[in-house]
């Protein structure tokens, strides 16, 4: 076989090989940058001109609009404060402190970034107004016990107080803290000023 070919067949297999390495990094993400808390990660750097090249690809790909070190910062869950991988069949009670922000969000989505069914849209008996589902909660909206602290439950099944209906498919966990000092004090983040994600009964 001629130089030529060999070389020309070395360097589509090179190709090859890198395309699917970068369609593999894209569609699990990656850690560049990244700051942990527990089960919680955040990228602080995404959308600034720090930010690494696979996640300006990630971001392009997926349309988001990241927080602005101004006004923000968003951390997502996967997994629970054990380490294994969220179960629509699971209870899950979300516990704790959450950092000193302005305004917060908690949002149920599904791992590509997307609102799921929850199975509650089709009347108040959950306590929803008919027509429309529970994806989240936001700092205004919780119920707190006397001394301020909360629980949210997240359940296929109704729950009493703070509940965030699960649907059947797999799900994660984005809270995005508003307006908080956090973004520039990234490097006091540990588990212990992040809520705990904590598996109850499955079904």
């Amino acid at each position: 076989m001629p130089t030529f070919v060999k070389t020309l067949l070395l360097l589509l297999a090179g190709t090859a090989v890198g395309l699917c390495v970068t369609l593999v990094t894209l569609e699990r993400g990656v850690d560049f940058n990244a700051i942990k808390a527990g089960p919680w990660v955040a990228f602080p750097k995404n959308g600034t001109a720090d930010s690494d090249p696979y996640s300006r690809a990630i971001l392009m790909r997926s349309g988001e609009i990241p927080l602005a070190t101004s006004e923000g910062l968003s951390f997502i869950a996967r997994r629970d404060s054990a380490g294994a991988p969220f179960t629509p069949g699971c209870d899950y009670n979300l516990q704790g402190q959450i950092p000193q922000a302005r305004y917060w969000t908690l949002t149920l989505l599904s791992p590509k970034g997307f609102l799921i069914d929850t199975g509650t849209g089709n009347g108040a008996d959950y306590g929803i107004e008919s027509g429309e589902e529970r994806h989240g909660f936001t700092s205004t909206e919780i119920l707190r016990n006397n001394n301020g602290d909360f629980v949210i439950t997240l359940s296929r099944h109704a729950r009493p107080g703070n509940w965030l209906p699960l649907g059947q498919s797999s799900f994660v966990l984005l809270l995005r803290l508003y307006d908080t000092e956090l973004g520039a004090m990234t490097s006091a983040l540990n588990d212990r000023n992040m809520p705990k994600v904590v598996k109850g009964g499955c079904t």
